[in-house]
């Protein structure tokens, strides 16, 4: 499959370039990508950010470095881009919990992260339910909560979040608007910096909303929208990884960079029976 093609040809371009600060534009370029879909692609399908991935496969190969050579640890840190010393060894004890002038020690411990590959699976045997709507921009009011991607942290923070939302009121008087879904919204999304922001909100309209509220604009676009249904997260994350690792790749369609949106509405979220939908911008790759 080309799409298969075009991720490995990724890989090993930046295989091929670790020695050099990562250069997202040409890496999306090999993968005959937008910067943000690659980005949004390589996340979802591997669980780990392009940030995260090239930050860990560097200092692998600067561990194997320091054990097999006799490198001063400033020059490892200057050949793998790290500014200082200090950031390095920083960034080193991180990864294997101990400091680079440690690892010639006999015995220590380090930590090996491989070149990722990606291989096909042949998948199909459930029925992937979407619709493509089109949808002028519209307003949304809720609050909101900057979360990383960090080590997988934004999906232990963003139903933490929801709780809280709902103990303390918030979610209650968002549906007093008279908007029967609620939304989920990723936005503003930040690959290098691996954060973004998460909004939990109602559509916009003439109610008037507590100033503890945030407004923001979700721009006009194409969506491809797709039904879930089961229990409340997992249902949800099972839709986000089918739609990364099977609809994507099989169709022509890239991620148009704007807000995705989870659109909840009433009744019972732990219920197998629950049906909600996950909205993605698109643009129909040429």
């Amino acid at each position: 499959m080309e799409w298969l093609k075009r991720m490995l040809n990724a890989i090993e371009y930046m295989e091929s370039h670790m020695e050099e600060p990562l250069d997202v534009g040409r890496t999306a370029q090999v993968a005959c990508s937008s910067i943000f879909h690659f980005q949004r692609m390589f996340h979802m399908l591997t669980g780990v950010t392009l940030a995260e991935y090239v930050r860990k496969r560097k200092l692998t190969l600067a561990a194997q470095e320091l054990v097999c050579t006799k490198a001063k640890v400033i020059d490892v840190a200057l050949k793998y881009s790290y500014d200082t010393p200090e950031s390095f060894s920083k960034a080193f004890r991180r990864v294997h919990g101990v400091s680079p002038s440690a690892v010639r020690k006999p015995g220590v411990p380090l930590k090996a992260y491989p070149k990722l590959s990606f291989h096909l699976s042949i998948k199909g045997d459930q029925d992937m339910d979407y619709r493509i709507v089109s949808k002028e921009g519209f307003q949304v009011v809720g609050k909101t909560l900057k979360v990383t991607t960090k080590d997988g942290e934004n999906f232990k923070r963003i139903p933490k979040f929801w709780n809280e939302c709902y103990q303390d009121g918030s979610c209650p008087k968002l549906c007093q608007s008279g908007k029967e879904n609620l939304f989920g919204i990723c936005l503003d999304m930040n690959h290098e910096q691996e954060e973004f922001t998460y909004m939990i909100a109602v559509e916009g309209g003439s109610h008037q909303f507590d100033a503890e509220f945030v407004t923001k604009e979700i721009p006009a676009s194409n969506w491809a929208v797709f039904t879930c249904v089961g229990a409340i997260p997992a249902a949800i994350q099972q839709t986000w990884n089918r739609i990364y690792q099977e609809w994507f790749p099989a169709t022509g369609y890239e991620h148009a960079g704007t807000a995705e949106l989870e659109v909840y509405p009433p009744g019972d979220s732990g219920s197998d029976e629950y049906r909600c939908e996950v909205w993605i911008p698109i643009l129909k790759k040429e």
